[in-house]
């Protein structure tokens, strides 16, 4: 887009324009007070005039609207403690076995900054307060429906009112294992490449993953009870072979572990997802927008370590591992440490040379001794260091596509 003056919005083309520039925008670190920056923050406003003169406001959930100010500041139960006066209170609240207060609600508007009519449940009437969030209506036209098009995702309506190609997506997500399209949306998607802008994007390339497992028909039973740690460490192993990312999926697929390799959507950061269909089948999910062995193969065990601990039928990680290995978030964390420690045990890795006197030689005598890739090893002194110019003929770069065609790369 061109660096034109920005206008009141007044169609859905331009709309849309503003909307993926806005998106370019926001993952780039930009400086307060930059043009960029100052850009942003000007199409956000004019972004956010259309949507309320042209889309209705939807009810909002006071136990919803908590939830998000908690994931958006990244707290947990216990640090709303204080606004509800035992941790008890707040399992039953969030819950829905207890109602809110007016104590509770004055703390929290104060603390967190919710608006208080907003709490109180004023934007919306009592049976919209107490509907599962299946009931709830959504802005389809967010969906990325060019893009789907364009993927073959769903069928151009050419000529037919846009109402059918929505009627197409509605179609479409409801393949994330509900009846309806609007209940798919109980499935709940966390991780760190998840964030509002993106919800409708994500929502879509998670109903093209499990499209995509589907065709599959896997023939393996998944066991829960083969996952742990010697699991891991037998597919950390087989980082070690030229041919490892294929033996992989392979040794996943044989174990009932369905892996979709997807392409991650314009304006989403997802490098992998976790989740598991409504049969209960676990699929792993990798874009592979970083083509590099390193982020592959940490990716791939973060994911797994999600569908040993974490995954539910109605939880799906959305993960950004690039950009945020470090997470706050509990379970994410979790992922990480143990991706992390299949591959270099935290006892041999402060010891290493490696790890003292990082060189190409002693990265490889380490890779030798734990029967790994190189690449890990480097990756994770580049990540560390934040050296991101070291060792980048050891990382892989353009060593995981190619085992993966697709016309996308």
């Amino acid at each position: 887009m061109s660096k034109f003056q920005p206008r009141v919005i007044r169609t859905q083309d331009q709309y849309q324009e503003y909307m993926s520039e806005v998106e370019s925008l926001i993952v780039q670190k930009l400086t307060p007070g930059s043009d960029d920056a100052e850009r942003l923050e000007l199409l956000t406003v004019l972004i956010e005039s259309y949507e309320s003169s042209n889309y209705a406001i939807e009810p909002v959930n006071p136990i919803d609207a908590i939830k998000f100010r908690m994931a958006e500041k990244g707290l947990k139960q216990v640090d709303l403690a204080p606004y509800f006066g035992t941790k008890s209170r707040v399992s039953e609240v969030l819950s829905g076995k207890r109602a809110l207060t007016v104590p509770m609600i004055k703390a929290l508007s104060v603390g967190l900054g919710i608006a208080s009519q907003t709490l109180l449940g004023l934007d919306s009437d009592d049976r919209a307060l107490t509907e599962n969030s299946s009931k709830m209506e959504f802005n389809w036209s967010k969906f990325p429906i060019k893009e789907m098009l364009s993927r073959g995702w769903i069928e151009d309506a050419g000529a037919k009112v846009k109402k059918n190609v929505e009627e197409q997506v509605k179609d479409f997500i409801s393949s994330l294992g509900e009846a309806t399209a609007t209940a798919s949306f109980k499935r709940t998607l966390s991780g760190d490449a998840y964030s509002p802008l993106s919800q409708y994007k994500l929502y879509a390339w998670v109903a093209r993953v499990i499209q995509k497992a589907r065709s599959r028909n896997l023939e393996y039973p998944f066991d829960a009870s083969i996952l742990g740690k010697e699991f891991l460490k037998d597919l950390a192993h087989l980082s070690w072979s030229e041919y490892g990312p294929l033996l992989a999926v392979e040794f996943l697929e044989k174990h009932g572990i369905c892996v979709v390799i997807e392409p991650a959507l314009k304006g989403t950061s997802v490098d992998g997802a976790a989740l598991k269909d409504a049969d209960g089948r676990p699929i792993v999910a990798l874009s592979l927008r970083q083509d590099r062995l390193d982020n592959f193969w940490f990716t791939l065990l973060h994911e797994v370590v999600h569908i040993w601990k974490h995954v539910d039928l109605d939880k799906t990680f959305v993960d950004d591992l690039e950009n945020h290995t470090e997470s706050k978030d509990k379970l994410e964390a979790e992922a990480n440490r143990y991706a992390r420690d299949t591959f270099i045990p935290r006892v041999v890795w402060k010891r290493s040379k490696a790890y003292l006197n990082p060189s190409s030689a002693n990265i490889d005598a380490l890779s030798k001794e734990l029967n790994i890739h190189p690449a890990i090893i480097a990756g994770r002194l580049r990540r560390e260091s934040g050296k991101y110019n070291q060792f980048s003929d050891l990382v892989g770069y353009g060593e995981v596509r190619k085992h993966f065609p697709s016309k996308y790369w």
